[in-house]
């Protein structure tokens, strides 16, 4: 299948490029895709695939949820609202699908998708959450992810819902990654990068944004070099004003 990434990805950057569809225990030696929220496409990118909608579903048994990884955030959310089941609240404005949200352990604050986690499903065997070595914004897992299993331990929290919509109530809604860089220690890189003069600077038809300095922004006809230079930058200033490395969570392809 054929995947238009100016219109797929959700920084709106990319050509036409071949992908393929990956069933189940399907060999494959590229790149999964997934929802491509936070991936940066070249114009010669890697082979790439993507889960086939078989992997697409939630199921309820006997107080554990399984998820497949090709499952929306959106969905997720919606379907632990409606069934009163807890953990899941942070979901609601992170975008993408349940495979690279635990590939990258996404969440906000200490709320991650690891926290009840109980294993995965992967081309390469079933792993128990403390095999996958979660951390900020990453995990050890390889391997093509299929499904995932949670524990059900608490009902779904409204107020808790709320507060963690407030705090990401500062977001751009304009095409981007999310997150262009992950929080060094006891710091915000959105702060790093706003010090260091790139708050609002823009390079072609991308920048970093007014409204939150950690996200790069397509304003429109952003191309992989105008994104590459903006993000290039960020890294040269903040080592150079505050010897500190920060670290993409973007997934240059």
């Amino acid at each position: 299948m054929k995947i238009d990434f100016s219109k797929y990805s959700s920084v709106r950057i990319g050509g036409i490029f071949e992908v393929e569809e990956i069933e189940y225990m399907m060999e494959f030696d590229g790149v999964i895709i997934g929802g491509a929220n936070n991936i940066l496409i070249s114009p010669n990118p890697p082979k790439m695939g993507i889960l086939s909608n078989k992997f697409n579903y939630i199921k309820l048994e006997n107080g554990v949820l399984k998820i497949g990884a090709k499952t929306p955030s959106s969905k997720i959310y919606k379907f632990a609202k409606e069934h009163n089941l807890g953990g899941f609240e942070f979901v609601k404005k992170i975008p993408g699908t349940l495979g690279g949200m635990i590939t990258m352990n996404a969440g906000v604050k200490e709320y991650e998708i690891s926290n009840q986690l109980l294993e995965v499903v992967t081309s390469k065997g079933i792993k128990k959450s403390n095999e996958c070595k979660f951390g900020y914004r990453c995990s050890s897992i390889d391997g093509v992810i299929y499904e995932a299993s949670f524990e059900i331990t608490k009902e779904y929290d409204d107020d808790l819902s709320n507060h963690l919509n407030q705090k990401r109530s500062n977001q751009p809604k304009r095409a981007s990654f999310g997150s262009c860089f992950a929080n060094p220690k006891n710091d915000h890189a959105g702060r790093l990068i706003e010090q260091a003069g790139l708050k609002g600077y823009r390079i072609g038809g991308c920048g970093f944004s007014e409204l939150h300095a950690n996200f790069l922004i397509n304003y429109g006809n952003g191309s992989f070099s105008d994104a590459m230079r903006l993000i290039n930058l960020a890294k040269e200033r903040v080592k150079e004003l505050f010897d500190i490395e920060l670290r993409c969570e973007v997934v240059i392809l």
